[in-house]
């Protein structure tokens, strides 16, 4: 019987020990009430609807910042662009209480998780040309709050943005888009509220590159008031331009060089003669159909609108140009034909005169005329050739088609010129006017 009491008792000792370890071996919080203290920040008369107070009723001053890490999207037809960006507001608000012990050593703030923000005073910040405004999600929202002693408060927050731009094309495909984006308080006016960029304001990732446009940079930024009608009222305001110079490179591989190759092509119908007249007119029609598909396909780039671009004029200038060699292939054609018809007169005129000799006419009037028409050859009153001086025989559709050698690329070359130099001056004067 001792014996089995003796058992009893190590078993009941055995078990009290293993239920102290397992007891010990449970970590407690240093802090029980650590997960508290966020709670404890907020007073019990702490109102979220109403405006931290400040110094005789002076405005609350909201300090913001912007670093834009990716702008894509850039869409010609909804005239808007989709950018990602890291948001930063920052206010004091005098009413919050800060524990001692939420700090860690050396450390002058503390970060909070997002749903700490919606139980405090937000300075209700949005985009006026904003079509969708959003917080970054993964797991959870991109976003935090950041509390200093000095009751100074942050708000961070990584934030997707369609941003609507009212787009001009006028000098497209050399345009440069000015998109402003405007920041505002919705419900407090500038008695109530002030808004300044902080540090640099808006800053861009160095790691960002558009594919068809480069951002010009230092970034215009402004504080101003602004009358809003729709608010009734005067408010304090953000205002930031982006400018997309759009790249020219694309479009002088893909236009305007094999347009300009186009026209130089159909110069080459010069040189072929008036015989040759299907590969003449092949030629210059192929010429003409070649531009009007490439330009045709150039318009599903950009939206239709109802004024005339740059593009516009480079496409009508080249096809002007083609156009008009064939309209000068007909006129030499035309000339050719009443030069062959006035030489078989002439031939018969001579044919008869060699017959008959004796019905000479001895009329000085007409011999003086006859002589006048074998230096110059005309055609009713269009002159089919001429005599020079030495003796040498200028005819008409030769000299139209040696002297359209010249004349046609001299033209085009000017037109050229003055292309580009109107362009380049037009959108200099754009970027330097804002």
């Amino acid at each position: 019987m001792n014996k089995y009491s003796n058992r009893l008792l190590f078993i009941i000792l055995i078990f009290t020990l293993i239920h102290f370890k397992c007891r010990a071996s449970v970590p407690k919080p240093r802090n029980p009430d650590s997960q508290n203290l966020s709670k404890s920040i907020i007073p019990d008369d702490y109102i979220r609807e109403v405006r931290p107070p400040t110094l005789k009723g002076k405005p609350i001053v909201v300090d913001f910042s912007m670093r834009v890490v990716d702008i894509n999207s850039i869409n010609v037809e909804d005239m808007d662009f989709r950018m990602d960006m890291f948001l930063k507001t920052q206010w004091t608000d005098a009413r919050v209480r800060i524990p001692e012990e939420m700090f860690e050593y050396g450390d002058d703030s503390v970060t909070l998780p997002s749903q700490f923000f919606d139980s405090l005073w937000q300075p209700d910040l949005y985009f006026l040309n904003s079509k969708v405004v959003e917080i970054a999600t993964l797991t959870h929202k991109f976003s935090s709050v950041t509390v200093y002693r000095n009751k100074t408060i942050q708000y961070s927050a990584r934030m997707h943005a369609i941003v609507a731009c009212q787009m001009e094309f006028y000098s497209y495909p050399m345009d440069t888009q000015i998109c402003p984006i405007s920041i505002e308080s919705f419900s407090y006016n500038s008695k109530k509220m002030i808004l300044k960029w902080t540090g640099l304001g808006v800053t861009i990732s160095p790691e960002l590159k558009l594919l068809q446009y480069n951002i010009l940079q230092p970034l215009q930024m402004h504080q101003t008031h602004a009358v809003t009608s729709e608010k009734n009222g005067n408010y304090s305001r953000l205002v930031v331009f982006f400018k997309f110079e759009r790249q020219i490179g694309h479009h002088l591989i893909q236009t305007f060089a094999p347009s300009t190759l186009v026209v130089v092509l159909s110069w080459f119908s010069f040189w072929l003669d008036l015989d040759a007249i299907p590969g003449r007119i092949t030629l210059l029609v192929t010429c003409l159909l070649t531009l009007v598909t490439m330009f045709t396909g150039l318009r599903t780039d950009i939206p239709a609108v109802a004024y005339v671009k740059a593009l516009d004029l480079w496409m009508a200038g080249c096809m002007i140009s083609v156009f008009a060699a064939l309209g000068e292939f007909v006129i030499v054609k035309v000339f050719q034909g009443k030069y062959i018809s006035l030489k078989q007169k002439e031939t018969e005129r001579a044919m008869e005169t060699a017959i008959t000799p004796w019905t000479t006419d001895f009329n000085p009037v007409k011999r003086r005329r006859s002589t006048i028409y074998s230096r110059v050859g005309k055609k009713g009153c269009i002159t089919v050739y001429w005599r020079t001086d030495n003796g040498k025989i200028k005819i008409m559709w030769r000299e139209i088609d040696r002297i359209a050698r010249i004349v046609f690329p001299a033209l085009f070359f000017i037109f050229c010129a003055l292309y580009w130099s109107v362009l380049m001056i037009g959108s200099k004067n754009i970027n330097q006017a804002h």
